[in-house]
């Protein structure tokens, strides 16, 4: 199940005047794909999908994707991804894009991927405003432009976005677009590293080693084994 953590509830189906059928059919699938019975899963939406169902498109194009229920076929699922991106699908649009910045299903092309993450961005999805942060920051499709970068970062970051938290906190603690902050570098480090990000803990724990007497000083034990990783490779 852990493909299917973006599958979109039944609930948003009921939006815009969806019949409670349609409903009960894509609730029929969640349940199936949620015990891991994919096939049913896929008999259940494939219909919907045939129909015009956007949220259907986009889980035939994870299970395509993902090799669930079918076999893997990156083409088939851009094709899915693509039929539920047009229709505004914004996690549909944040995998077209990763297909396309990947040459996964589709020609290697980075300035279509930077369509795709924008558009999907634009709609406050989270990995694709990391995306295209890194896309600005990298000179990839776009021109390097570390304002914009940083831009998106924050907006993923203020999301929860692990990645885009420890890029910030890099930022601040080296001025790299920013005012240098170690105050601010240190919170989103933490952030990071309170999701597990291995390098946000690893920084955290240097700075702590390292400056130990700084105002944002707090207790080690959050942070006990990138410190002592730190204390070994000193």
């Amino acid at each position: 199940m852990n493909h299917l953590h973006s599958l979109v509830l039944a609930i948003t189906l009921l939006v815009g005047g969806v019949s409670v059928a349609t409903a009960q059919d894509f609730n029929k699938g969640f349940e199936a794909a949620q015990s891991g019975d994919f096939e049913t899963a896929l008999q259940e939406w494939r219909p919907l999908a045939e129909q015009g169902n956007a949220s259907a498109q986009y889980n035939l194009g994870v299970a395509y994707r993902n090799s669930e229920g079918v076999p893997q076929d990156d083409a088939e699922a851009v094709k899915w991804y693509r039929l539920a991106a047009g229709q505004g699908h914004a996690s549909a649009r944040f995998k077209l894009g990763w297909m396309y910045r990947n040459g996964e299903g589709v020609p290697q092309d980075d300035a279509e991927a930077v369509q795709w993450f924008r558009l999907a961005a634009e709609q406050g999805h989270a990995s694709a405003q990391y995306n295209l942060g890194r896309m600005y920051e990298n000179d990839q499709g776009v021109p390097q432009d570390y304002a914009e970068a940083l831009k998106w970062y924050l907006l993923a970051a203020e999301q929860g976005h692990a990645s885009a938290q420890f890029i910030l906190g890099v930022a601040y603690r080296n001025g790299e677009g920013v005012p240098q902050d170690d105050a601010e570098a240190v919170k989103w480090y933490r952030l990071a590293a309170e999701q597990g990000d291995a390098g946000a803990q690893t920084m955290l724990g240097l700075m702590y080693y390292n400056e130990p007497d700084r105002v944002y000083r707090r207790r080690f034990s959050s942070y006990s084994a990138a410190i002592v990783t730190v204390f070994r490779l000193s």
